[in-house]
């Protein structure tokens, strides 16, 4: 289960890193500017924004674009318990907001009106009219717990408003409430629960060093699954007695491993795994919470599927477990019978991208899930399993644009050192006439993300006016390839994996339609570190870069993210306080290679960040600035690890757009015959 994939769709490029080293803007004052950037200045009418070196968008440009940055899209959080209401996340303002809609196609009705955005919610066994949900301010993703009456309209705080919350969970009889939390020191994540009738009341179910989440309940709500994170990719499962706070392991203690997904059978005896320990992908496994976890690999339930898990849900009477897959960025949807163990796909689903699958908590025969495609944004729908008819719930807008005018990606691999093959997603423009086209290579974020088929209006928009083509590498390190993959960049090996730039580049130059010698890049969070390191380290071949929220040291990035999650991207990177470690990260590092960078550079950085503090934008501006003045750069002093809110995001995305125009310039003319 990963209720982290959906919400992401709407930051676009922007993805992973954190803050203290910079002092969030809000908390300096008025009269004080929030950026050492010399020349910056509030843009007007959007004082939020502050700019330095970025032109004024041209009217042109804003109205060719304005179709595309009205596109949204629809993410499922909860369907009530007899699913004839289904809880979802989708903007009409300027943030996503919570919306329920009551039939196919039906009307969503906002029920909250907040100027934060809101992703993350679920129903009240029982009451449909009680809605919890996280939200954080400024983009600090310091989120807190609420508590929603609908027959009001009203909101309550349930947790201290300081603190860090994720990870929201009701049991399914409507008695408990979990969260996580980091209120107890700041620096380690505790498990709390609290009882629906005093939800205010919470305590920790943990009170250990580290980072805990909670799971999933049992169906009696006596029993809570928890996890525990050494790494992104390396995890413990836990099952824990709600009323007496007593834990049993679950997985081993030895060995590394995933914890992609869990939850309890109906009985509560037994508990649905999905981890990569025993297998190169994700797969699925039956665990006996009454014995000792054993290192001898249990049977795979999923082994017919060469490509992993990635999210899973148990239908109410027990018999019917929902299993999705990520096959080569697709995502494929079948249905284990848990007394046969017979695994059957729902082949009616359409192709594309989904996730987030949940059953009401009363009914077996219908589940829900979120589903978009490169050329259609997320929306929610609900599959009928007597007649696995797929039903369309909601409809997703692209500002009255022809959705069958959008390009859809080929999936093309390429290769590179260390018998590396890298699997890309290539958009090419629909018309070239017979011309070569500039590329922009895009990098995803995390670094243990993917990039996959979804819908990018940035992507739609390059392709579609502006005539360039979008290449968007999975490089080594990505997830989605087997853990062995994942593993390739991990701490010094992130050296190696800077050659699939250069891989990505020479795949560039062997395509007849592609003009290597106007290729830009972009990206976010890691994604913006592997944009700064393209052209530090390979200068001559890129002409124009667009860093996002992006790491430019990866020393000064480790000491000065947020506590909470050091030690887990420490994980990661390296532990830069190892001298040999250090070493490395600031060879790679493209603060230390600024001389190197001959690229335009557009730097966009949020000041409330708590994953790449926003130091990590100004001293690489400032250091290129010494030798190449006209470096542009938005800092946008009301958002965090990314752009939630529509008047920032349009601006980034239009300033984007403009200087990738200006610095790769137009198609050009076909070579004599």
């Amino acid at each position: 289960m990963n209720p982290g994939l959906i919400p992401l769709v709407v930051s676009l490029l922007w993805t992973q890193a954190p803050a203290p080293a910079a002092t969030p803007a809000a908390a300096q004052g008025a009269a004080a500017k929030p950026s050492q950037v010399p020349g910056i200045a509030p843009l007007p009418g959007q004082p939020n924004v502050w700019v330095s070196n970025v032109p004024p968008v041209p009217d042109a440009l804003r109205r060719r674009m304005e179709q595309y940055l009205e596109s949204r899209t629809a993410a499922l959080s909860d369907a009530s318990d007899d699913g004839k209401q289904l809880l979802i996340t989708t903007r009409f303002a300027d943030t996503n907001q919570l919306h329920v809609v009551e039939m196919p196609m039906g009307a969503r009705t906002q029920i909250t009106f907040a100027k934060e955005p809101i992703n993350r919610a679920v129903f009240q066994p029982g009451d449909a009219n009680v809605v919890y949900y996280l939200q954080d301010k400024g983009g600090g993703e310091f989120f807190q717990v609420f508590k929603l009456d609908r027959r009001t309209g009203r909101s309550e705080l349930l947790t201290d408003g300081k603190s860090r919350h994720e990870a929201l969970r009701v049991s399914s009889d409507g008695r408990w409430l979990a969260y996580a939390g980091t209120g107890r020191n700041g620096k380690d994540t505790d498990v709390y629960v609290a009882s629906t009738s005093e939800p205010t009341k919470a305590r920790r179910l943990t009170e250990l060093e580290g980072t805990y989440s909670p799971q999933e309940f049992s169906a009696d709500g006596s029993k809570l699954l928890v996890q525990r994170f050494r790494a992104a990719d390396d995890s413990d499962l836990f099952v824990v007695d709600v009323a007496s706070g007593e834990r049993r392991q679950l997985t081993p203690s030895e060995g590394k491993g995933s914890v992609d997904g869990a939850t309890f059978t109906k009985d509560g005896q037994g508990v649905y795994l999905v981890t990569d320990r025993y297998s190169d992908f994700s797969e699925l496994y039956l665990l006996d919470t009454r014995t000792a976890p054993t290192a001898q690999p249990p049977a795979s339930l999923t082994k017919s599927v060469r490509w992993s898990v990635t999210d899973l849900a148990l239908s109410p009477d027990g018999r019917k477990l929902a299993v999705a897959f990520n096959e080569d960025g697709y995502t494929t949807v079948s249905l284990l019978d848990t007394r046969t163990r017979a695994l059957s796909a729902l082949t009616t689903l359409p192709k594309g991208v989904g996730g987030g699958l949940k059953f009401p908590r009363k009914r077996s025969d219908v589940l829900a899930l979120s589903l978009g495609s490169a050329r259609s944004p997320m929306d929610v729908w609900t599959v009928d399993l007597k007649s696995r008819k797929p039903t369309r719930w909601t409809r997703s807008e692209v500002g009255g644009l022809d959705t069958e005018a959008f390009v859809e990606p080929t999936l093309v691999r390429y290769p590179s050192t260390d018998g590396v093959q890298v699997p890309a997603l290539l958009y090419v423009p629909r018309n070239t006439g017979g011309k070569k086209v500039p590329v922009v290579v895009s990098f995803h974020g995390g670094p243990e993300g993917q990039s996959r088929p979804m819908f990018s209006n940035f992507t739609q928009f390059i392709a579609g006016e502006l005539g360039m083509a979008v290449l968007v590498p999975n490089v080594r390190g990505s997830d989605g390839y087997g853990k062995a993959y994942r593993a390739m960049d991990d701490g010094v090996k992130r050296e190696q994996s800077l050659k699939d730039i250069g891989a990505t580049l020479d795949f560039i130059a062997s395509r007849p339609e592609l003009d290597a010698t106007r290729v830009g890049v972009s990206g976010g969070s890691y994604g913006g570190y592997m944009t700064l390191a393209s052209v530090a380290f390979y200068p001559d071949r890129f002409k124009a870069a667009v860093d996002v929220v992006g790491i430019s040291s990866l020393p000064s990035f480790l000491q000065n993210t947020q506590a909470y999650r050091r030690d887990l991207r420490r994980a990661e990177y390296g532990d830069e306080r190892i001298p040999e470690v250090r070493r490395v990260q600031e060879r790679i590092s493209p603060l230390g290679s600024v001389d190197k960078i001959r690229a335009a550079l557009f730097v966009q950085q949020g000041a409330n960040d708590p994953r790449v503090p926003q130091s990590e934008a100004e001293q690489i501006v400032q250091a290129v600035r010494q030798r190449s003045p006209d470096v542009w750069y938005m800092l946008a002093t009301d958002e965090g690890h990314g752009f939630q809110k529509k008047p920032t995001r349009d601006y980034a995305q239009m300033t984007t757009m403009m200087f990738f125009e200006k610095h790769l310039g137009p198609p050009q003319a076909p070579a004599p015959k």
